[in-house]
């Protein structure tokens, strides 16, 4: 079989632009989502470190800053809406000096990259893979609609919950763990009251934030707690109900919030998880993305997406016919960017949802000092662009 067809599961942020990056190096990528169309759940992520160069190489950065959340600062309020804390979002670890990250909506990234690759690559909506089973020479895919194929690659790229990863290297309950906390967004349809400016509240163990968008705000929540038996990602219903138990009695915006969360038909939620692997290639199939490793709660999860998109299709590019090879040198390059993100978990948890009353003071004193020291001009370093 002809290693320049490959078959990519997922059309979110990791999915199109490996398709993309696949096409410019002369392969005939196929996209399959289960998804109708382009999603637009989801909180607001960045393009930042070796993503922005990735963007430039593939002459989107406009289209991304325009469409992107115009979002400067974060603010922690109290019960009653006054200011105990905040920083600059450019002052916070990983950010690129000059202010050249770019906060975006996940859908909207996602639909920029899939304008992007759509004329270069097959995409089947409304679809998934049903079953995979290769050999030495190819790999034999089913859907669930589409008639049988056959293609000399696959790459799941189809996040946490991966088909690709369920039925090429194990069960689900194998590779990720419960990482302490779940997470859930929602559209308000309405402007932000502070247009640049995300402001939270927390209380013990939990933090609900108005996130702006441009024209538009985004509800965010984030709390601690242990892995709910028998969680399903998919059951809307439940998840309305462990939301709001978990923020009943509230105060500052909460109350309002929940009347959101159970008339929408738009609620994202789902559990922060840490996806592990030893491996992330089996044969002819590969995983990209929070498929292969997650986890990030500052959004860096589509920056690592891209980046990895690009580091897999040169690899791939470079070894005509040793996709083993390839997949080997695009793992190790590309675990030295994934890392770091993943051991953060805790310390991003203890910023956004701190466990205790004395937590949430010590973390807002921390962001006025950490805010004054930015502003003497103490940067961070800026992240490795991929080669």
């Amino acid at each position: 079989m002809d290693d320049t067809t490959v078959l990519i599961s997922g059309a979110g942020i990791a999915g199109p632009a490996l398709a993309y990056w696949l096409a410019r190096h002369g392969f005939r990528p196929t996209v399959v989502e289960l998804a109708t169309g382009v999603r637009s759940s989801g909180s607001p992520v960045d393009v930042r470190g070796p993503a922005l160069d990735v963007a430039a190489r593939m002459g989107i950065t406009a289209r991304l800053r325009e469409a992107g959340t115009d979002v400067a600062d974060l603010r922690f309020v109290n019960a009653e809406g006054r200011r105990t804390g905040g920083l600059s979002l450019g002052s916070v670890p990983g950010a690129a000096p000059g202010g050249r990250d770019i906060e975006i909506g996940r859908g909207d990234l996602a639909a920029v990259l899939h304008e992007t690759s759509r004329d270069h690559a097959e995409f089947l909506f409304g679809d998934s893979i049903a079953t995979i089973d290769q050999d030495e020479h190819g790999v034999d895919v089913t859907f669930r609609h589409a008639p049988p194929r056959r293609f000399g690659l696959v790459v799941g790229a189809d996040g946490r919950h991966s088909t690709v990863r369920r039925l090429s290297f194990g069960p689900e309950s194998r590779f990720v763990t419960h990482a302490g906390l779940y997470v859930a967004t929602l559209p308000l349809g309405t402007p932000a009251p502070h247009p640049r400016t995300v402001v939270a509240h927390n209380t013990p163990g939990r933090m609900a934030a108005v996130h702006p968008r441009r024209g538009d705000s985004l509800a965010f929540f984030a709390y601690r707690a242990a892995p709910v038996p028998d969680f399903d990602h998919r059951d809307a219903d439940a998840h309305k109900r462990l939301l709001t138990a978990a923020y009943a009695g509230g105060g500052w915006r909460i109350p309002e919030l929940l009347d959101r969360v159970r008339a929408t038909d738009e609620l994202y939620f789902d559990a922060v998880s840490r996806v592990r692997m030893d491996r992330w290639s089996h044969g002819r199939t590969a995983l990209l993305g929070d498929a292969a490793s997650s986890v990030s709660l500052f959004g860096d999860g589509s920056t690592l997406a891209m980046a990895g998109a690009y580091t897999l299709a040169a690899e791939l590019a470079a070894s005509p016919g040793d996709h083993a090879g390839a997949f080997r040198r695009y793992e190790e390059r590309h675990r030295l960017l994934v890392g770091p993100k993943q051991r953060g978990v805790e310390r991003a948890a203890a910023m956004l949802v701190p466990a205790t009353r004395a937590g949430i003071a010590a973390r807002d004193l921390a962001s006025r000092v950490w805010s004054a020291g930015s502003a003497l001009g103490k940067r961070p370093e800026k992240e490795v662009a991929p080669a």
